[in-house]
Order: structure tokens, then C-alpha cells, then sequence
């Protein structure tokens, strides 16, 4: 099974996206070419998620804290 995809990391900058490894920047184990691949955040902002279909279920919206059904 693949690993969770993360939707929104912290510092996507500092892992390359191309597989399932995650690797590190200095270290990409799967020899997917010179340079790391960018995270869609990295590419199309913040509202990626938003945009075509990744066959990722966005995360659904929290209900506004203080209120009851």
C-alpha cells in the first residue's frame, strides 16, 4: 500500500515527490532524474486541492467550534 500522500507538508521543499520514498533533497534513492520533484502546492498554490482530479478526497470543512447541531 501506498503511503498517505500529505496535502499540505510544512516544508515541502525540502523532500523530493517523485514516489512513494519521500526522500530527502541530498539523498533521492529512486534516480528520478537530476532534481527533485515539486509538491502541487509547490506548483500551483496554496488551493491545489481545489483543481482537477488528483484522486485525493479533500478533507472536509470543521464545524465552526461553539456551535451544536
Amino acid at each position: 500500500m501506498a503511503k498517505k500522500f500529505p496535502l499540505y507538508p510544512s516544508h515541502p521543499e525540502r523532500i523530493c515527490w517523485g514516489c512513494d520514498q519521500y526522500c530527502p533533497v541530498d539523498s533521492m534513492r529512486c534516480g528520478n532524474g537530476s532534481s527533485r520533484t515539486q509538491h502541487p502546492v509547490e506548483l500551483l498554490g496554496e488551493d491545489w486541492l481545489e483543481y482537477g482530479d488528483w484522486g485525493i478526497e479533500a478533507p472536509s470543512p470543521a464545524a465552526p467550534s461553539g456551535t451544536t447541531p
